[in-house]
């Protein structure tokens, strides 16, 4: 899972990648430079650590998110859209989290000259419908000349794909992000390559002070989520070491780590799911999107596995738990042999059977 932060200058999004990542990069300058900054984390998950303790494995692996602080995004590509470089990067993430001053600091101006959170959000907003919108209409060009010249393509696929675009641009001519369009998988196939920036999952975050209630934002937007976070508290308790976490949080009354939070909401947004691994050498974490198949699972783990797949072994986390481990798991028969048609389900542990003929 790759996600790509973003803001406003002076909105905090440095201090939340810091909070994320337990970074150290500078906050509070601003260059006007395209610069990104990635780091990747293990996503917490207390079911790791238990099945850890479980099997006493030689290596415990958790599930990872790459985390890319993007600078350069101001809302000013204006008619132009985004290039180059950060257009290319931001392609390249499965969502991005959009951080969104409320702060008051006299310190540290707006580069708006006020705090207006619902202002900024249609700004940046309005920075990927206006890219996106550039690269609709190019498309839709290039399908017209297309048709015209025949001799190539299938007029019919043509024909589907001018009709697929022009929901596009009637969606972002009204100003709405492509998240808001439903479409089907071949429909999602066919737009895949072409980065198209708002159709990614955005969760945003109302960037609050120490004391600051989250203010009320309407955003109906498919495909988003809003939440609020204290990020410079964040980042502070993540720079802390381990033994005084516990302290600085009941003093702040905070009762969740914002990591935590935001990549629970992440898997959320983006319809992702954790299954298990587990044995004598490894205890694994694996990240899966929602509804998918054991082979697709198997998929994830090694593509020579989903090949070769016969059947999975699964049993649910909770079930191995209550009932103390593999073998009691067995004698009760809640291990049980699934196959190709199978949904793996948030917490399954898998062990995959499988056979590839040389």
């Amino acid at each position: 899972m790759r996600l790509g932060i973003f803001g406003l200058p002076q909105s905090g999004k440095t201090t939340l990648f810091n909070a994320l990542t337990r970074g150290t990069q500078p906050t509070g300058t601003v260059t006007g430079k395209i610069e990104i900054h990635d780091a990747v984390v293990d996503v917490p998950d207390a079911r790791v650590d238990v099945l850890s303790s479980m099997f006493n494995p030689k290596k415990t692996i958790y599930a990872k998110v790459n985390y890319a602080d993007i600078a350069g995004l101001d809302g000013s590509a204006g008619k132009s859209g985004i290039s180059g470089e950060l257009l290319n990067k931001l392609a390249q993430m499965d969502g991005f989290i959009h951080v969104v001053r409320c702060f008051q600091n006299d310190q540290v101006i707006h580069p708006n000259g006020s705090i207006n959170p619902e202002r900024d959000i249609e700004t940046m907003d309005s920075e990927f419908i206006i890219n996106d919108l550039i690269a609709v209409e190019k498309r839709l060009e290039r399908l017209t000349e297309e048709k015209k010249k025949g001799g190539g393509r299938d007029k019919a696929l043509i024909d589907r794909d001018i009709d697929l675009f022009n929901r596009m641009h009637e969606c972002l001519v009204e100003e709405k992000p492509l998240r808001d369009i439903e479409l089907n998988p071949e429909e999602e196939k066919t737009i895949s390559g072409f980065g198209l920036l708002s159709r990614k999952p955005i969760l945003i975050l109302l960037n609050l002070d120490e004391t600051q209630n989250p203010p009320s934002i309407a955003y109906s937007h498919q495909r988003s989520k809003i939440d609020s976070i204290r990020g410079k508290i964040e980042m502070e308790l993540a720079q802390l070491p381990a033994e005084d976490v516990s302290m600085f949080m009941e003093e702040y009354n905070i009762t969740e780590l914002g990591l935590n939070r935001v990549i629970r909401l992440s898997y959320d947004l983006l319809g992702l799911e954790s299954f298990f691994t587990a044995g004598a050498d490894e205890c694994r974490a694996w990240t899966l999107q929602k509804n998918s198949t054991a082979p697709e699972a198997a998929g994830v783990i090694h593509t020579d596995l989903q090949k070769g797949f016969i059947r999975a072994e699964v049993i649910a986390y909770q079930d191995l738990i209550e009932l103390g481990g593999m073998v009691e798991a067995k004698a009760k028969g809640k291990l049980r042999l699934e196959g190709k048609e199978y949904i793996v389900k948030d917490g399954d542990i898998l062990n995959i059977r499988f056979n590839v003929s040389k």
